[in-house]
């Protein structure tokens, strides 16, 4: 995420959620309700007890505060200045420690790399102007032996109906333009980038969630929301 793979519109779109990051029932529900799935995800395929990981496009501080919770030394980053400004705002309500910074993935992954031992992307890659770009610096901060774990949208039918037309027009969960049906990306195009930036494909699972009885899961079912994990051979 260089400054020419940023996209100002979406930094302003996410910090306008700002303020209501933290509330369970606000725009970031979804958010919410598939954290523990997400952690547990992570947590089932890295010892996450005193290792470093970085949380790129951290937002307001979900999943890091997670995994800070578990153990791991965690820095988050992200371009919205905003979005931060709420991250370090709640550590005092958890009285977890993690380092929050305003920056960019090319700018990490240059300043420390090859320094942590788990890298986490959550709901970023399809927001980015180039996917690939991003790959390679996700790669790049990551040391040998680590595993980096994303998490996306498929590019399918079913994906458009519930992640565009359920969650933004029907539901009004999302705010309308949150997702661009065109930079969403296929597990096989994913995949892909990973093996171009150097990474081996460990798993690939789908993300199953009920917005009415507010249910994630894991599932064998990859058309609509999924989570993978690879790693960097050493």
């Amino acid at each position: 995420m260089t400054a020419a793979n940023v996209s100002p519109a979406e930094i302003a779109r996410f910090d306008l959620l700002a303020a209501r990051w933290w509330d369970p029932d606000g725009e970031s529900r979804p958010l919410h309700d598939l954290n523990p799935v997400r952690t547990a995800y992570i947590a089932a395929r890295a010892d996450l007890r005193g290792v470093r990981v970085a949380d790129v496009g951290c937002g307001g501080g979900l999943l890091s505060e997670s995994l800070a919770r578990a153990g791991a030394r965690v820095t988050g980053i992200d371009l919205g200045e905003k979005v931060i400004d709420i991250a370090r705002l709640h550590l005092h309500e958890s009285s977890l420690q993690v380092d929050y910074r305003v920056q960019s993935s090319a700018e990490l992954a240059t300043a420390e790399p090859a320094a942590f031992d788990v890298v986490c992307c959550m709901e970023l890659i399809e927001h980015v102007p180039d996917p690939a770009a991003l790959v390679t610096d996700l790669a790049a901060m990551l040391r040998p032996g680590g595993r980096l774990f994303m998490s996306t949208i498929n590019r399918t039918p079913a994906a458009f109906g519930a992640a565009i037309l359920g969650a933004e027009y029907l539901l009004r969960m999302l705010p309308r333009g949150t997702h661009h049906y065109a930079q969403f990306l296929k597990p096989s195009e994913l995949s892909r980038l990973l093996r171009g930036a150097g990474l081996e494909l460990e798993d690939v699972s789908g993300l199953a969630y009920n917005p009415f009885r507010r249910e994630a899961r894991l599932s064998t079912l990859t058309a609509v929301n999924y989570v993978l994990c690879a790693y960097k051979p050493a």
